[in-house]
C-alpha cells in the first residue's frame, strides 16, 4: 500500500496535451534528431499540485487505485498466455460481467467566431472516431505490428451523444482553469457528470490541443477540454492532429489512463503491466521498432504523443484499467448507461 501511495502521488495529474509548435521543447524530436514543427506535449506539474492540496482528492485517488489494482489482477489472471510466447494472448481475451459500456456524451461549443462554431458533422464524426478507437474497428489498427497485435483490444466501451450546447462569446481564448465550464465565468456549465460525460470544446490558447481531469476530482469540472481544430476528423482542422485522436486520448485520461511512458524515467509506471517500458514520449510518426529503456515501444498506442494518423491502439492492461471504474462500486459506475 506504500508503495501504491507514493507511485500515485508522483504519477497522478490532470494532464494539459499542447501543441508545441510555439515554443522549443529539447523532447520534441524524431527519430532522426529533427524539432519537430509540431508536437504534443503536455503540462502535468501545475494542475497536479493544484489538485493534490485538496486531502479529499488523494484519498480518493487512493481508493480508486486500489479498487483498480485489485480489478485489473483479476481480469489479467484471465488472459491466457500464447504458448511459445509473443502476441500477449491466445486469441481470447479476457472478459469481465461488465457489457458493452454504454456512456452518454455531452458536447459544449463555445466560439468566438464562425470557424470555432464547429458543424454538427464535425461532433458526430468525432463520437465516430471515439466508437471505432475504444472498439478497435478503426481501419488503421490492422498496421498494429506484429510484436503487439495480440495486445490491441476492443475496450467494449461505446459513446452516444445525448446533446449539444453552443454559446457565443467575446473571449478568444479560455486557458486551463476550467473557466469554460462555469456560466458564470463566461462557459457552460457541466451537465448531468455523475450520467454521462461532458466535453468543452474551445478555444484554450497557448497551443493546447485539449486537456482532461482524471476520476476523483469536483464534479462540477468533470470531463474534457479540446480545441475546435483538434476535434473530430472533418471540417475545421489543423493537421497533424485532424484525425480525432486527441478526443481519444483525453477520454483515455478521464477513464484513468496515464501517459504510455508513466510521465518519468524507466523506473515510471503507466499502471498497466502490458505496456513497454519507456522513459520519454514519442512525437510525429516514429519507425518501428523505436526503443527506449531495453524494450520496444509502443509508439502506436493513443496514450503516447504520435501525430493523429499513427496512433490506432489500446492494450488489453488499459482496458482492464478503464472497465474497473465501471465495476460495482466503481467511481465511474453510473455512466454506463
Amino acid at each position: 500500500m506504500k508503495k501504491l501511495l507514493l507511485s500515485v502521488l508522483v504519477a497522478l495529474a490532470v494532464v494539459s496535451c499542447s501543441n508545441d509548435s510555439n515554443e522549443e521543447s529539447l523532447d520534441a524530436i524524431n527519430n532522426d534528431g529533427l524539432q519537430l514543427a509540431a508536437a504534443r506535449k503536455c503540462h502535468a506539474n501545475e494542475n497536479y499540485e493544484k489538485m493534490l492540496l485538496d486531502p479529499s482528492f488523494q484519498q480518493k485517488v487512493l481508493e480508486i487505485e486500489e479498487q483498480t489494482e485489485q480489478f485489473t489482477n483479476e481480469f489479467m489472471s484471465k488472459k491466457k498466455p500464447v504458448r511459445g510466447g509473443g502476441g500477449g494472448g491466445d486469441g481470447t481475451p479476457p472478459a469481465d460481467n461488465l457489457g458493452v459500456i454504454n456512456i452518454p456524451v455531452y458536447v459544449h461549443v463555445i466560439y468566438s467566431n464562425a470557424n470555432e462554431n464547429i458543424s454538427d458533422a464535425q461532433i458526430n464524426s468525432q463520437i465516430s472516431v471515439l466508437n471505432a478507437d475504444f472498439r478497435k474497428s478503426n481501419s488503421d489498427a490492422a498496421q498494429v505490428p506484429t510484436q503487439f497485435a495480440g495486445l490491441a483490444s476492443d475496450t467494449e466501451i461505446q459513446f452516444n451523444l445525448v446533446g449539444v450546447t453552443r454559446k457565443s462569446s467575446t473571449r478568444t481564448s479560455w486557458g486551463t482553469n476550467d473557466a469554460m465550464k462555469s456560466a458564470a465565468n463566461g462557459g457552460v456549465d457541466v451537465v448531468d457528470p455523475a450520467n454521462a460525460m461532458n466535453i468543452w470544446v474551445c478555444n484554450i490558447g497557448g497551443g493546447i490541443l485539449g486537456y482532461a481531469q482524471f476520476p476523483g476530482g469536483s464534479a462540477s469540472t468533470d470531463g474534457i477540454v479540446v480545441g475546435p481544430q483538434y476535434f473530430g476528423n472533418t471540417g475545421y482542422l489543423s493537421v497533424p492532429f485532424d484525425g480525432g485522436r486527441t478526443t481519444t486520448h483525453e477520454v483515455g485520461h478521464y477513464l484513468n489512463l496515464r501517459h504510455i511512458w508513466g510521465d518519468g524515467r524507466c523506473n515510471r509506471d503507466d499502471f498497466v503491466s502490458d505496456t513497454p517500458t519507456s522513459d520519454r514520449a514519442n512525437y510525429g510518426c516514429p519507425s518501428y521498432p523505436t526503443t527506449n529503456c531495453r524494450s520496444t515501444d509502443m509508439t502506436m498506442n493513443y496514450m503516447d504523443y504520435v501525430d493523429d494518423s499513427c496512433m490506432y491502439m489500446f492494450s488489453t492492461g488499459q482496458k482492464a484499467r478503464m472497465r474497473s471504474l465501471f465495476a460495482s462500486g466503481g467511481v465511474r459506475a453510473s455512466l454506463n448507461n
